[in-house]
């Protein structure tokens, strides 16, 4: 997904009335600009990585958010965060699953040779370019943690 596509995808939210897309958009939007500004100033354009990069961030800002507002008894904004975040992750790539990490956490195991937690470094390393934007690092370290511990 690029900037580009977000958007004509806004355009066609404002044309629907569909409010919440809409405020979602722009809020996605803003974050890539600034990004962007973080990234290399104002001639630096994101490229499709970036976008994803700044997707997948604000997706997991609203996991915790719903998480924190669900605590503290605030289910009318934990409700618009869910929202938010479902739209958010109509612009993901599908998500692995955890027999598929596992597969990956066995395979990076194997071709660094890790054997105790002290090579979890090594093994996040070989497994962090294969999983980026396709599965929760946080999803990935605990089966890396798991299968150190196990073996």
């Amino acid at each position: 997904m690029t900037k580009q596509e977000l958007q004509e995808e806004l355009k066609k939210a404002m044309f629907a009335k569909d409010e919440v897309k809409k405020s979602t958009l722009r809020m996605l939007l803003s974050a890539i600009g600034y990004y962007e500004i973080n990234k290399g100033g104002a001639g630096y354009e994101a490229n499709e990585e970036d976008v994803q990069t700044v997707i997948q961030k604000e997706v997991k800002q609203r996991k915790d958010s719903i998480e924190q507002f669900t605590s503290g008894g605030r289910q009318e904004l934990a409700d618009k965060e869910t929202k938010e975040l479902e739209i958010l992750q109509t612009y993901i790539p599908a998500q692995m699953g955890e027999v598929e990490i596992k597969t990956l956490v066995k395979e990076a195991i194997s071709q660094t040779g890790a054997t105790s937690m002290q090579d979890m470094g090594k093994v996040m390393g070989a497994l962090m370019p294969k999983t980026k934007g396709k599965a929760d690092g946080s999803l990935v370290s605990k089966i890396v943690k798991e299968a150190l511990t196990s073996e």
